[in-house]
């Protein structure tokens, strides 16, 4: 393996994150912050584009010495796509939960296992969505 096939990635995530340092650094404007996200955004899905074009090419595959089928990489992006879109989604819920759960705790003692419940139903859509990675990896 050559050193450009580590240095690679390390720029392109260097690149990609550039654009929301400034904005979780200090403060911005409105207009300057929804710019700086969708500059992140759009690099992101480009990012993502480029490297499903690279991946299809039979030149790049034959090169890197990939092995393996287009059912399995997509098998693959499936799986951390459901890993991934559980775990945002659980962190909503969760963000919305413990605060209301905090609140609720703080003014009666007796709603600690009330509240608990819910922060813990949030955190169980990561771990199903962890479920049916393993599950689609398995089947691969």
């Amino acid at each position: 393996m050559s050193i450009l096939m580590f240095i690679l990635p390390l720029v392109a995530v260097v690149l990609l994150s550039l654009p929301l340092v400034k904005m979780f650094t200090s403060k911005v404007s409105k207009e300057s912050a929804k710019w700086r996200l969708l500059t992140h955004v759009g690099g992101f899905f480009g990012a993502v584009a480029l490297t499903l074009c690279l991946s299809m090419s039979s030149a790049f595959a034959a090169d890197a010495g990939m092995t393996g089928t287009l059912a399995q990489g997509l098998g693959f992006i499936a799986a951390a796509l459901a890993t991934g879109c559980s775990a945002l989604g659980a962190g909503i819920a969760v963000a919305a939960a413990a605060p209301a759960a905090i609140g609720a705790f703080s003014e009666n003692d007796n709603n600690f296992g009330k509240a608990l419940i819910f922060v813990a139903l949030g955190e169980g859509v990561a771990i199903y969505g962890l479920l049916i990675s393993i599950l689609i990896i398995n089947a691969l």
